[in-house]
Formats: structure tokens, C-alpha cells, sequence
């Protein structure tokens, strides 16, 4: 089998995130750490210790949407499912996290682009896939080509307030995305309610959570080293009491099937 790296790293200081959200990242070194280890045993000194060395460790400032991560229904609005309260990213039923994977390639539509039930379904109908319960709908965009950069948080396409109620009705629960919201970026929504004046477009497939309960990832990255069907995608989100996301190691193992090894 083989397996693909789906999430990024968090970086020191990269602006693919809002000023103020930017992840900060202090490296303590072996021999910066050395005085506060040997503070745990008396008597040793630096020269008792391999090249007088200590520990690394590293102190981490961000927020719980840095880097590739799983949004929980908590973070669209207080209640889900037409009235319950809305579960928060310790909650998520972990079934959720494992399953069949499926790519929607949408990389070819500019950004700010809004995906529809059409567009998925004309995709899922020229790869030959039919939607099942439990599949996670990964959305492959243009987004990464200007990741490490400012203008990632308005590159590529997202989905509609009515495809993402569409994919809920097919029993999708998880679904994932390579740009920086599900949604169309920020820009582009903040745009298009300029022209309309119509407020049901800020965040509309976010939105869906108050009628259907759903999570989805974003900074998910290689969907292009995909198949469009065909691997088990697993991507647990980190627990942390009562957070409206988790950080997720997003894994695709693809099985060796007629020598596939991946998209290079």
C-alpha cells in the first residue's frame, strides 16, 4: 500500500492565515532547555549529560484552525440538527474520521467560484462513482498553488450552502477541502454580498450545520496525488474539550492495485 501526507505543516510566522491568526512557533534548542533540566536533579551538571545537552521543545501560539484541521458543527453555530446543541470537536462520533475517500476536482474553476450539486454530480458522473453513506468528499482546488503565500486565503473555489445540504442527504458526514474554507474564501463572499446586498450568502455551506450535522477539514494538501476513488481516508482531529476545531493528521493509504502507487 501507500500512504499520502494530507495535511500541512504549521509553519513559523506563514501568512496563509487572517493578521492576528498567523501561527508563532519559539524553538528551545538542547542547550537553551539544559538549565531546567538539570533543575529536576540535584547534583548533575552539564558535563554529567551526553554533549551536555537537554531536551528540545518548542512553545506553539495558534489557534485551533491553524494548519490542517477539522471544523465541528460548534464552530457554525450554537445548535445543529434543527435545534440540538451543537457538538463541539470532542464529540465527533470517531466513525466519522475513517472511511472511503473520494476526490472532486473543481481545480479548473477560479477563484471564488461557487461549487453546486450540479457541478459534483457531473464530476461523480465522469469518474464513474456513485456517493455512499459514510464516504469523505475531499474537494481538490486551486488553492494550493499559492500556499506559504497571503493570497491562499483567496485562492480557489468553494462549495454552496445547497451542494453541501446535498451531500448530507447522500450520508456524507466529513468532508475536506485543499483551500482555506469551505466556503468561497472571505474576498470573494464579502463581494458578493456588496453586489447583492443578500446576507444569506455570508457562510452559507457552514451554515448547513444548523439543519444537518457535518464536519469538514481545510488546509487538507497532495489531493492532486490522489485517485478519485479507491483509498481509505483517516483523519482523527486532536481533543480538546469544548473547541470548535482540532488539528488532523490526514492520511490516504491507497492499496497496490494494478501497480498504482499515486499521482506524481
Amino acid at each position: 500500500m501507500k500512504m499520502i501526507d494530507l495535511s500541512v505543516a504549521m509553519v513559523h510566522g506563514l501568512p496563509v492565515d487572517p493578521p492576528g491568526q498567523i501561527s508563532q512557533i519559539t524553538y528551545i534548542d538542547h542547550h537553551q532547555s539544559l538549565e531546567g533540566m538539570l533543575s529536576f536533579f540535584p547534583g548533575v551538571t552539564a558535563e554529567m549529560l551526553p554533549d551536555a545537552c537537554g531536551w528540545a521543545v518548542e512553545g506553539v501560539t495558534c489557534t485551533t484552525h491553524s494548519g490542517t484541521h477539522m471544523d465541528a458543527p460548534w464552530h457554525y453555530h450554537p445548535t445543529m440538527n434543527n435545534g440540538e446543541k451543537a457538538w463541539t470537536i470532542d464529540q465527533i462520533p470517531l466513525e466519522w474520521c475513517m472511511g472511503d475517500g473520494v476526490v472532486i476536482d473543481m481545480s479548473h474553476k477560479p477563484d471564488g467560484y461557487i461549487c453546486t450539486s450540479d457541478d459534483f454530480q457531473k464530476t461523480l458522473d465522469s469518474i464513474g462513482y456513485t456517493l455512499k453513506k459514510g464516504d469523505i468528499v475531499l474537494l481538490h482546488t486551486s488553492a494550493p498553488r499559492c500556499w506559504g503565500t497571503a493570497e491562499y486565503l483567496s485562492a480557489g473555489c468553494g462549495v454552496s450552502g445547497e451542494a453541501t445540504l446535498w451531500l448530507c442527504d447522500h450520508g456524507i458526514r466529513l468532508v475536506g477541502t485543499d483551500a482555506w474554507s469551505w466556503d468561497a474564501p472571505l474576498p470573494s463572499l464579502a463581494k458578493r454580498y456588496k453586489e447583492t446586498n443578500d446576507p444569506s450568502c455570508i457562510w452559507e455551506a457552514h451554515k448547513v450545520g444548523r439543519f444537518q450535522a457535518y464536519c469538514h477539514m481545510e488546509k487538507l494538501t497532495n489531493l492532486d496525488k490522489l485517485p478519485p476513488f479507491g483509498f481509505t481516508f483517516i483523519g482523527f482531529p486532536v481533543k480538546l474539550e469544548r473547541a470548535s476545531a482540532g488539528w488532523v493528521r490526514a492520511v490516504a493509504v491507497i492499496p497496490n492495485i494494478d501497480g498504482y502507487s499515486g499521482k506524481e
